[in-house]
């Protein structure tokens, strides 16, 4: 698995996005690539911006419970896999400016390194190691990277 948390895999990463195209078709499911791209924006938001919500205490256990090895833990997503209310993009978005935010966000996140985020509490799972937060950033966007053939 790649790590974020580095300037070579961050730029291998962001060459793979820059193969996209307005114009790009998915391999799997129904997201065009603007909204691929806004949905991949959303872990970001919800780490770096106080856009989203914070589930409530009993949502957050369920999710710390059932859904945080899924989403932090090694085992690549299936196809066509259930996705988070949060994370569903149903408009239309620039394909540029999404680009942007991912660009940036990824620099972002490369640029505070491992160490900010050991022990760092998540917006949904509680306290992440690196590892698991790595995990979490990168599954999530290869998984769609692949899905959209790059």
């Amino acid at each position: 698995m790649k790590n974020l948390f580095t300037k070579e895999d961050v730029l291998f990463t962001k060459k793979r996005i820059a193969k996209l195209t307005p114009c790009t078709k998915p391999l799997w499911g129904k997201m065009r690539v603007d909204q691929m791209l806004a949905h991949c924006n959303v872990i970001y938001e919800m780490t770096y911006e106080n856009k989203h919500p914070k589930p409530n205490a009993f949502k957050k256990f369920i999710l710390k419970t059932f859904v945080k090895n899924a989403v932090a833990g090694p085992k690549p997503y299936p196809k066509n896999g259930r996705t988070a209310t949060e994370f569903i993009i149903a408009d239309e978005r620039d394909f540029d400016e999404e680009k942007s935010r991912l660009f940036a966000y990824l620099d972002n996140t490369e640029q505070l390194g491992a160490t900010h985020y050991n022990g760092r509490e998540s917006h949904s799972f509680g306290k992440l190691t690196d590892v698991e937060w790595n995990t979490m950033f990168y599954k999530h966007l290869d998984h769609h990277l692949k899905q959209f053939g790059v």
